[in-house]
């Protein structure tokens, strides 16, 4: 019997889970997985681990236990290596293909800093897997010398980035995750600040943990028979893995066709129920079906694996019984094909594949199947879902489908929440500012950054796109400050209110020249009502659009890319380089109101400072997490959450939205006294008009006749006194005197 052991492996805890989730099994336990498919790595044991949402792909350590060190030195620190269950070869597989991994570092000492040295040299550091030196710790992106204290803002001494860099005769804690996929796993630790009387750390380093897999659902929707992704040639002489899932409701169809001279490959449903594997390698067609008592057109997602070498070819369905044939003792044993790779189609363009495929890989080797069909007839990205609804993810998130539903990847904008559509909000008095610093300033991102050539004016950048702003503002003073993004040097993005509430955008992309100023043409945008900002860049032209208006069209002298960016600040600028008299005024005047959903290209402020609590964030003064976007009350600033710096207390940025309040009463009030004043005031002219035309009075009989007929007839041919009743009824003897009101 033929033996094709890598066919009973799967590749993946997430792959070992849908293969139980039939018989309803638990998949944690210790399992032999595949971690590369049919490439060169062999299966291993990983222990899986079930969460109520993820199942977790876990290599432990020999170095679980916690450790106590004491007595180590900068000069001779204490070290600790780490050896997994898996090679490193097998671990970089799992984190490369996987969504996300992490490591958790357990972090006790006492009297023990990890950077707190006058010259910043870090005391304590760890080796990722490549042996490099890293001093960063849970939480943060390389470079970044701080402890998860910090990104959450719970540090027992503000004064510092680290408990222990308080350096305090008590046990503290800095325990954090390590999750840059591209470190993982930690591969050494060592620890220099322990030889001090008292100086003591206690440290664990957990094991490796890594979810999902970035090729699983990678998929491709085909509407039609004669459509079809091609690809090259399969490389397939002496062996052949295919993996993929398949959904459809169609009767056949062909899931992938390649051919040779002599030579070729099918593989298709050839009926409901039914998956057929043919292949041809000059010596006649050879045939494996295996059948299902149930239909495999149920709009379900169903698993195929197809392997041939030179022992024989086997198929398998599902958990449904293999399918196996031996090579023939005789005849060619190569697989030779020449033709394109057919994906869903065939070369003939008859009996395609309508459906849905996802995560094909061929021998290890994943196809990108969603960005070939962004651009092929008749197939589409993705797969229809739970991601097909309209508007599932708002203002440009991303709908990512998962094995039983969705979830909305809201990284690339500034809204939040499950569909990004929670507006992120804040309210500022003169004072307030809130700058974020950017990671690109960083040596690693300078390093990746230095190998892009930059963007030179003639250089031809047409339908490059450099800059996106985006933001909603609401204010009645100006001048404004509303945001300000500075690169290295002098050269900064500045968008700012004048004087007269009209907008003006300031770019400086070449310290040689003077800053372009460009003026989009609006009313007044300090009438106290929500305006929203959309602008654009592609080379020298910027597309500014303001509310719902026509978009305008302007300039610049300079092409060049405001790269690397090292900071955006909103509201009050202080301490910058900035020299132009306009933004200087603005800068110093701040901004007072509420600005929303600001964004910066890639760089959200307000959501990195509402949302994550980033310490790339920096506040000063008083901010209000606000619901400026609430038009039923457009002039009102409705505070739910106060934010401030350490410094002050935080219930003292309530008081300007109050202010506001009251002052917006007595307007409205002051409005209602003058519209009454004016109603009063015409009534006088209209009665004296009156009392001056009339003419003298008849008989006070006669009088009263008319008086009570001119009561009865609404419009009289000729009233001799037609308002006389109504305004002195019962005073005829003062007739001919004139009130002047």
């Amino acid at each position: 019997m033929l033996s094709f052991p890598q066919l009973c492996k799967q590749w993946s805890c997430e792959a070992h889970r849908d293969k139980v989730d039939r018989d309803k099994a638990d998949p944690s336990g210790t399992y032999t997985l595949d971690l590369d498919g049919s490439g060169p790595l062999e299966s291993t044991p990983v222990t899986c681990s079930q969460t109520e949402d993820k199942v977790w792909t876990v290599v432990n350590h020999d170095q679980m236990g916690p450790v106590r060190v004491r007595g180590s030195t900068l000069e001779n620190p204490y070290t600790r290596s780490l050896n997994y269950s898996l090679p490193p070869s097998h671990i970089q597989s799992l984190v490369t293909t996987s969504l996300h991994c992490q490591q958790e570092v357990i972090y006790q000492c006492r009297k023990s800093r990890l950077f707190n040295t006058w010259d910043g040299t870090p005391l304590s550091w760890w080796l990722d897997r490549d042996g490099v030196k890293r001093t960063y710790w849970g939480g943060f992106l390389p470079g970044v010398q701080q402890c998860s204290c910090s990104l959450e803002g719970n540090c027992m001494d503000m004064n510092y980035f680290c408990n222990c860099d308080a350096d305090r005769d008590t046990w503290v804690n800095d325990t954090g995750l390590l999750s840059y996929k591209d470190h993982l796993p930690l591969r050494e630790i060592a620890i220099g600040d322990t030889n001090r009387t008292g100086s003591e750390v206690v440290f664990k380093i957990g094991p490796l943990r890594c979810y999902g897999n970035r090729f699983l659902w990678n998929s491709a929707s085909f509407y039609q028979e004669t459509s079809y992704l091609h690809f090259p040639p399969l490389q397939a002489e002496l062996t052949l893995d295919l993996f993929f899932y398949f959904k459809t409701s169609t009767l056949s169809g062909v899931f992938l066709e390649n051919l040779g001279v002599q030579s070729f490959i099918r593989l298709e449903l050839s009926s409901p129920s039914s998956v057929t594997f043919t292949f041809d390698l000059g010596n006649g067609p050879v045939q494996l079906t295996v059948s299902s008592p149930v239909a495999l057109n149920d709009r379900q997602w169903h698993q195929v694996r197809v392997e041939r070498n030179l022992k024989g070819a086997l198929l398998q369905v599902d958990q449904l019984p293999l399918r196996r044939v031996a090579a023939p003792p005789e005849g060619n044993l190569f697989l030779q094909l020449s033709g394109q790779l057919f994906v869903g189609g065939t070369a003939s363009r008859q009996g395609g594949f309508q459906g849905c495929l996802r995560a094909l890989t061929v021998n290890g080797v994943a196809l990108d199947l969603e960005e070939r069909a962004k651009t092929t007839p008749g197939v589409s990205p993705a797969c229809p879902g739970y991601c097909n609804g309209d508007s599932v993810c708002h203002h440009g998130g991303k709908c990512v489908e998962q094995r039983n539903g969705y979830v909305c990847d809201c990284s690339q904008t500034a809204f939040g929440g499950p569909h990004c559509s929670t507006v992120m909000a804040t309210a500022f008095d003169g004072g307030s500012s809130l700058t974020y610093s950017s990671q690109e300033t960083l040596s690693g991102i300078r390093d990746r950054d230095s190998k892009i050539s930059p963007v030179k004016e003639d250089a031809g950048v047409t339908g490059q796109s450099l800059d996106s702003v985006t933001l909603g503002f609401q204010t009645r003073h100006a001048p404004a400050l509303l945001l300000v993004a500075q690169g290295l040097g002098r050269r900064y993005v500045a968008i700012i209110l004048t004087r007269a509430g009209s907008m003006q955008i300031k770019y400086r992309l070449d310290e040689d020249k003077e800053p372009d100023s460009l003026s989009p043409r609006s009313p007044s945008l300090s009438n106290g009502q929500l305006h929203w900002l959309r602008l654009s860049r592609e080379g020298k032209d910027v597309f500014v659009q303001i509310d719902d208006g026509l978009t305008q069209i302007f300039t610049l002298t300079s092409a060049s890319a405001l790269r690397p960016l090292k900071s955006v600040t909103l509201g009050k600028l202080s301490g910058s380089d900035i020299m132009d008299e306009e933004v200087v005024e603005a800068g110093l005047s701040g901004f007072i109101g509420c600005l929303s959903s600001v964004q910066f290209n890639q760089v959200a402020p307000l959501k990195e400072a509402l949302g994550h609590r980033s310490s790339l964030v920096s506040i000063s003064g008083h901010l209000s997490e606000s619901s400026c976007s609430s038009l039923s009350t457009p002039n009102t600033l409705a505070t739910t959450h106060s934010l401030a710096d350490h410094s002050e207390k935080g219930g003292r940025g309530k008081e300007p939205l109050k202010e506001t309040e009251h002052n917006e009463s007595a307007v409205i009030g002051g409005v209602v006294a003058a519209v009454v004043f004016t109603t009063l005031c015409a009534m006088g002219v209209i009665i004296r008009f009156l009392y001056q035309h009339r003419r003298p009075p008849p008989p006070p009989v006669m009088a009263e006749k008319k008086e009570h007929r001119g009561s009865l007839d609404p419009h009289p041919p000729h009233p001799p006194h037609p308002y006389r009743t109504e305004l002195e009824p019962h005073k005829s003897t003062m007739d001919h005197k004139e009130y002047f009101i």
